[in-house]
């Protein structure tokens, strides 16, 4: 496996949990102002793969085919009747993170920002194209 620069890898073991939200959580700090003042109220969950019921509920057969999901409503769909409902939430998966890692090349900060800016665009409705450009302004070349 080589590095960002093509130097070689050093092996050992897979960034845990919390060296994918440490990541997760910096993009989200390159956020502009106007998305960030919206997530304060959201929690960022890494868990190792998403759970029987999520997959079955999304068509998924297998844990590693999602990286990624946003439980919640939008903003723009969001009623002063929402108060009692349970806080919006992004879960990172982190197996099916690293296993696209491996097989992409990707940059795993690269990847992370990746999956976490896609959550966060269901956040605030986004289309696949603005979510595009909100991860060109955050991810750094």
């Amino acid at each position: 496996m080589r590095g960002a620069m093509g130097e070689q890898a050093p092996f050992g073991p897979p960034p845990d949990a919390d060296a994918i939200e440490a990541i997760a959580r910096a993009t989200i700090a390159k956020l502009p102002a106007p998305f960030a003042a919206h997530l304060g109220d959201v929690v960022l969950r890494v868990e190792e793969y998403a759970d029987d019921e999520t997959l079955a509920a999304l068509g998924l057969d297998h844990p590693l085919d999602l990286t990624g999901l946003y439980h919640g409503r939008p903003i723009g769909e969001k009623s002063a009747f929402d108060s009692a409902a349970m806080p919006d939430r992004i879960h990172l998966y982190r197996q099916a993170i690293l296993a696209e890692w491996c097989e992409s090349g990707e940059r795993l900060d690269d990847l992370v920002a990746h999956v976490t800016i896609h959550e966060i665009g269901h956040h605030f409705g986004l289309s696949d194209a603005d979510m595009h450009a909100l991860e060109d302004s955050v991810v750094d070349p």
